[in-house]
């Protein structure tokens, strides 16, 4: 349920509105618009939720109720586009947005020279998998915090914000200390502690779909997160398995306007994942963009055939320079060309 306040309402209303929902057991969620204000009810208590309790109090324009189990994260709570800034970087506005790096932190000189590059194309963040989930446990893993050590090593030097994959309640408050954006991977959607605690770190947060998971499912994901009063989510479409084999998973293009019409969160592509094939990211790249996201996350690499992991689908300098141009180009097409920017991720 949302209480709308009228134009202009004061204080004293807004706040007598906070009282009387917290009077019934509910927390209230405060929206603080140009125009108006919204306040939004989270949460269970024994007390029944009736729309009358609050539709007489001083300045309430309207009470409606939401229907939807996700309510942090629905548009109907947050009529506006949130807006996700870390370091220079800033998803959900204008601009398009491309996150572009390795899969795993391989050494120092790899991170630190991928970072230039992507700086010079015109990055403002970086990522690197310090901590590597893998199907395999003799897979590369990743070096840890070491790999974290020189992540903010290539920060120094280019300025550019880190981002990087957390798989463990412990580690949030270690590499919360070097990240400046938490990624939570598929196969953690759905580890509701992990949520938890890194909504509690207040740090932004990426948050991918699971390989078997439905938009409702993302978005309560994403809840649990916004529920610890941490409103920096960043929603990211990877691809769902589905019974197709030529390509590593199934691109579900039609996520990305269902999300931006449902939830006022940012949304990102990546097109890496979702075919696994370094020869289709581009294709899958342009209709991301076309179909309305936010920015892409794409695998970028110097020596694919040499990477410890996911190089398949890595592009290289060349590939990912001539992907940023068609990216700009369709943002031109959509209007979306005030402050383009890039984000290494």
């Amino acid at each position: 349920m949302i209480v709308i306040m009228r134009p202009g309402a004061p204080k004293e209303s807004i706040d007598a509105v906070i009282e009387a929902i917290e009077a019934d057991g509910y927390k209230a969620k405060p929206i603080y618009g140009e125009e108006r204000t919204i306040v939004g009810l989270v949460g269970e208590s024994p007390n029944p939720l009736r729309e009358e309790n609050y539709a007489f109090i001083n300045d309430v324009e309207t009470v409606v109720r939401i229907s939807a189990p996700y309510k942090l994260a629905n548009r109907a709570f947050h009529p506006h586009d949130t807006v996700v800034t870390a370091q220079n970087m800033r998803m959900g506005g204008q601009s398009i947005q491309i996150i572009a790096g390795p899969c795993s932190v391989e050494d120092r000189e790899m991170i630190i020279e991928i970072a230039h590059a992507v700086k010079e194309a015109g990055a403002v963040a970086l990522r690197g998998g310090a901590f590597k989930p893998r199907t395999s446990p003799y897979s590369f893993q990743g070096h840890g915090e070491k790999a974290l050590k020189w992540m903010a090593e290539a920060r120094e030097q280019t300025g550019l914000a880190i981002v990087t994959e957390i798989m463990d309640t412990e580690l949030v408050p270690m590499v919360a200390d070097y990240a400046d954006v938490l990624q939570i991977g598929a196969r953690n959607m759905q580890n509701f502690a992990l949520l938890r605690a890194v909504g509690r770190s207040k740090k932004p947060v990426l948050l991918k779909r699971g390989m078997a998971s439905t938009v409702q499912d993302l978005l309560m994901a994403a809840e649990y997160i916004l529920s610890e009063d941490n409103p920096n989510v960043i929603l990211c479409e990877r691809g769902i398995r589905t019974f197709e084999t030529a390509t590593r998973n199934t691109s579900d293009i039609n996520a990305i306007p269902v999300l931006k019409e449902l939830s006022h969160l940012p949304v990102v592509f990546d097109p890496s994942h979702a075919v696994g094939k370094w020869e289709y990211v581009e294709a899958l790249s342009r209709a991301g963009i076309a179909a309305g996201a936010d920015g892409l996350i794409v695998e970028v690499h110097p020596h694919p055939g040499k990477a410890l992991s996911d190089g398949r689908q890595s592009l290289t300098y060349n590939r990912f320079e001539s992907l940023v141009e068609q990216v700009n180009a369709i943002a031109n097409l959509l209007g979306r060309v005030e402050d383009v920017q890039l984000a290494g991720i």
